[in-house]
């Protein structure tokens, strides 16, 4: 099954959300193994608030899923993987996805 072109907003998305250091390693890190925030956290060696904001980020734009358990200590754990994807960039896909963005309102608006 082939996936179809981006559009303008999916495209954004996905970029503005991949332009963080942090979110890079995310993504890395759970290429590796899927696991919960805590260990996570530990592993990357960032706070779980800090964490937990990046994967919202990350998971919005679809890069990753998350799915609740329970530990054998009947402990409630979110754990994360990265969810397959791959975006090819070039000029025509930029092209294609264009016509297809929102329109920005807030350019349209004066002073």
């Amino acid at each position: 099954m082939t996936r179809s072109p981006p559009t303008g907003d999916e495209l954004v998305a996905v970029l503005s959300t991949l332009a963080n250091p942090h979110r890079l390693r995310v993504v890395a890190a759970l290429r590796r193994e899927r696991t919960y925030v805590s260990r996570l956290a530990r592993e990357l060696g960032i706070s779980r608030p800090l964490l937990q904001v990046h994967l919202r980020k990350l998971q919005a734009a679809g890069l990753v899923t998350s799915q609740l358990e329970l530990s054998d200590e009947g402990k409630a754990l979110h754990y994360y993987e990265v969810t397959e994807f791959a975006y090819q960039l070039t000029p025509d896909t930029i092209t294609a996805a264009v016509p297809t963005l929102t329109p920005d309102l807030s350019a349209t608006k004066g002073p």
